[in-house]
């Protein structure tokens, strides 16, 4: 292989100091690189900025979202097929994992290019092992879809895989759809099916509970609005 190196530069879920969840050797490796393609450069230059780097004005920003043509992607590689190093910084949490960055990831590997993922948060792994669900077998499934109907037949065929199969069912939600969403696994699902609830992961509201949804009925149902949460069903 030659060229550049593609580092994945995972940054904290929530808001706060980044010395709190990210490994040293993360900050030595982000000092080194003037080429980043993350989700908003906004909030990228404003993570670096907390990170300790310098001159953030030197740096070169490009943006990849969900929003960015496929065509665009390959592009994006130029300059680590000419040998520069690049790193890729997700919105939250680690890159190419529920995030547009898995498509720069997968040109890189067609260019024959390096790359290289940094320790950091992962809300789905961490929601995981704080849950008490199956850690062995598991499926992420990302988000369920938003149509009622739809949804409901997403959440009672999980459960049945949950049920059958013993694999730990993972959702993400939007932090403007999580009560809802909430609420409907405790319509939907079976009394004894266990429910994990995980929001603000690393952040100073951290909330993770693991109850049966017949227990969640009785129990204080979380805020969660404005919190970007995960759901386990097993």
């Amino acid at each position: 292989m030659s060229g550049g190196v593609l580092y994945l530069l995972p940054c904290p879920i929530a808001e706060g100091g980044a010395e709190a969840v990210l490994p040293a050797a993360n900050f030595e490796v982000m000092r080194t690189l003037d080429y980043f393609i993350v989700e908003n450069v906004r909030s990228a230059r404003r993570f670096l900025s907390r990170a300790g780097v310098k001159n953030i004005d030197r740096l070169e920003f490009i943006e990849l979202n969900e929003h960015t043509p496929p065509e665009e992607v390959e592009a994006m590689l130029a300059p680590l097929t000419q040998g520069r190093s690049g790193g890729v910084i997700s919105e939250a949490g680690v890159p190419a994992v529920a995030d547009p960055g898995a498509d720069v990831v997968a040109a890189a590997h067609r260019k024959g290019l390096i790359v290289r993922p940094l320790v950091g948060p992962s809300s789905i792994v961490l929601s995981l092992m704080a849950s008490g669900a199956n850690g062995q077998s598991f499926a992420f499934n990302g988000y369920l879809p938003i149509k009622g109907p739809e949804r409901t037949k997403a959440i009672r065929f999980f459960e049945r895989r949950a049920r059958d199969e013993g694999q730990s069912q993972i959702f993400i939600e939007t932090p403007y759809r999580g009560d809802r969403l909430f609420g409907e696994f405790l319509e939907v699902c079976a009394p004894q099916t266990r429910l994990t609830v995980a929001a603000d992961v690393t952040g100073e509201g951290e909330f993770i509970r693991t109850l049966t949804v017949a227990e969640w009925r009785k129990a204080s149902a979380p805020t969660l609005a404005k919190r970007p949460a995960i759901f386990i069903i097993s």
